[in-house]
């Protein structure tokens, strides 16, 4: 299995007063600085500043088909989250890498070469 990690980016369109006081008050658990790919998806924002988010999920796939359904999985899992909450939304797209693709730097290559 390859682990797939899948950004999800997209854009609050028209929150209420009331929606953008909600999402203030939860904003602490969803820092916009923070990097962690969850399964069930790590939610990131930054209101009012800016009205953008980020949504990271840790999927898993066999091979390249199942990269990409991954990817849809992931934007399909956000954007059904988004609406159980009200939030209205525009602008979704989704980026999937493939982390054994990724080359590994000096300190992957250590580690990896530890296991071997």
């Amino acid at each position: 299995m390859r682990t797939i990690r899948v950004t999800v980016r997209g854009a609050f369109d028209g929150l209420s007063a009331e929606q953008t006081a909600r999402l203030r008050s939860e904003q602490a658990e969803h820092d916009f600085l923070r990097t962690e790919y969850t399964a069930e998806g790590y939610l990131a924002y930054e209101v009012p500043g800016r009205p953008f988010f980020t949504v990271r999920f840790a999927e898993q796939a066999e091979d390249e088909a199942g990269v990409a359904a991954a990817a849809a999985r992931a934007e399909a899992k956000a954007v059904a989250w988004m609406a159980e909450q009200g939030y209205p939304i525009k602008n979704v797209t989704s980026q999937a890498v493939d982390m054994s693709e990724v080359p590994l730097g000096r300190r992957g290559k250590r580690e990896a070469a530890r296991r071997d």
